[in-house]
């Protein structure tokens, strides 16, 4: 079995105990020598700002290359691109474009009115300059927004034709339910990278919320063994355990690459590529 490449999505700190968080995991997972990481943005471009001090820092310290989330939400299309300028000013060169969720106290996306209509109008643009590489968002479960499967796949298909070169999946807790969607996207014509997004269990619950949120399927069985786990203190055992063997079969089925979506906590992730053979490699930070 060959070693996968390995990305890492973070969020920016919003205090002080956050930001020594982010920094502590940034540390425990650069040495597993990532092909990429993320930093994600807030809704309604609620942590602009943070998002852009911590990817350059990050860029700046770590030898690891940075992709920034930028969104259409609540933004004109020259504000959206003056980010866009400010990264490419700053030696970042890739960027996870993504529509955005509604901005908090709304339950669906309304587009600037001088803003981009669509993740596809954002892709297009940035991808336009021609120095940037452009990563997206794919659902390998429908999207709360979308009619089904097939229409995600659909409008996939036109994010890699309007300029993406590869595409980050929601997470899922089953490697069938990426197989399918990899061979749905495969029979539409889509040639670029699908890179399954995985998230390790750090919270039963917190990770139940999440799939409520973004339309993930939770296998039956699993509530009744996380509940006998927390019973018997090994809970932490069975999220790795759990997250290690859909990595194994995602890896056996021919997957490249594995996204973790770290939560900024590194030990859960540390401990499923630990238990992949994968073990970090000690280098030296850049000095600033």
């Amino acid at each position: 079995m060959s070693r996968p490449r390995l990305s890492f999505e973070f969020f920016p700190p919003r205090s002080l105990d956050a930001s020594f968080r982010l920094w502590e995991t940034v540390r425990e997972l650069a040495p597993l020598d990532p092909a990429f990481v993320s930093v994600t943005y807030g809704a309604g471009g609620t942590t602009r700002q943070l998002t852009h001090e911590a990817v350059t820092t990050i860029g700046s310290h770590y030898w690891v290359s940075v992709a920034a989330h930028l969104t259409c939400v609540e933004a004109s299309r020259e504000e959206t691109m003056a980010i866009v300028d400010g990264y490419a000013k700053a030696g970042v060169r890739e960027i996870v474009a993504l529509r955005g969720d509604a901005p908090q106290g709304t339950d669906r996306f309304t587009p600037h009115a001088d803003g981009f209509a669509s993740s596809v109008e954002l892709i297009e643009a940035i991808a336009a300059r021609g120095d940037m590489q452009v990563r997206v968002g794919a659902y390998p479960e429908p999207h709360p927004d979308s009619a089904d499967t097939a229409a995600d796949v659909a409008w996939l298909k036109r994010k890699i034709d309007a300029g993406a070169s590869s595409a980050i999946t929601q997470f899922f807790f089953e490697a069938d339910t990426f197989f399918r969607f990899r061979d749905a996207c495969a029979d539409a014509g889509i040639t670029a990278p699908i890179i399954p997004g995985i998230l390790p269990i750090q919270s039963w619950e917190g990770a139940k919320r999440f799939a409520a949120r973004c339309g993930t399927a939770v296998p039956a069985g699993l509530d009744e063994a996380f509940a006998t786990a927390r019973r018997d203190g090994r809970e932490q055992l069975l999220a790795t355990a759990i997250c290690a063997e859909l990595c194994d079969a995602l890896i056996e089925g021919g997957v490249e690459d594995l996204h973790f979506y770290t939560l900024n906590r590194p030990e859960m992730t540390r401990d499923v590529c630990a238990a992949l053979g994968i073990l970090a490699a000690p280098r030296l930070e850049a000095v600033a």
